[in-house]
């Protein structure tokens, strides 16, 4: 395996890992919301911050899972055109495709990574009756567009390896 190979695996395993741990905010947020409805309606005692944390680590699950689910083509695709197309053929449309994702990328990074800066200076809060600190969650855009950056690089590596006849790396196909 040679060292971009195992750069893009590197990539995708850190993505997937990361994937995993967010999965685990999924039930977090059910048990939130769950709490929410047996305090507001059984015992008429509504919370302040249930919608408002369930909605705060949806964004955290969605951005940070996001990355792994370009690896294993979870993105929506044009699949009536697409699964048409020969696997040399996928492959030249993921060559294409791949670099506009680069450049959103680059884009959201960039604009980003300033708006959490300032969040965090002007210790930022939601403004509510809970009022909790969001800059954290506001970290969570530039770094989950910095990890999409690097596994849209990491399946372009990948899309070039099979445009030009390449098999994939053991363990690495894209579905």
């Amino acid at each position: 395996m040679t060292i971009l190979e195992r750069c893009c695996s590197g990539i995708t395993a850190l993505n997937r890992w990361l994937a995993s741990a967010v999965s685990v905010l999924v039930f977090i947020m059910v048990a939130v919301i769950a709490y929410e409805v047996v305090a507001r309606y059984f015992f008429n005692a509504p919370t302040v911050w249930a919608l408002e944390l369930s909605t705060l680590l949806f964004g955290p699950y969605f951005m940070l899972a996001g990355p792994y689910m370009l690896h294993i083509g979870a993105h929506v695709n044009v699949d009536i055109l697409y699964n048409r197309l020969p696997r040399r053929g996928a492959a030249i449309m993921d060559c294409l495709i791949y670099p506009v994702i680069i450049a959103m990328c680059v884009i959201a990074v960039d604009q980003s990574w300033p708006l959490a800066m300032n969040a965090y200076e002007s210790g930022e809060t939601s403004f509510s009756a809970w009022n909790p600190p969001i800059w954290p969650i506001k970290f969570v855009i530039p770094a989950a567009f910095a990890l999409l950056l690097l596994q849209a690089l990491a399946e372009t590596v990948r899309a070039l390896h099979r445009a030009t006849g390449g098999a994939e790396p053991a363990g690495e196909a894209t579905p």
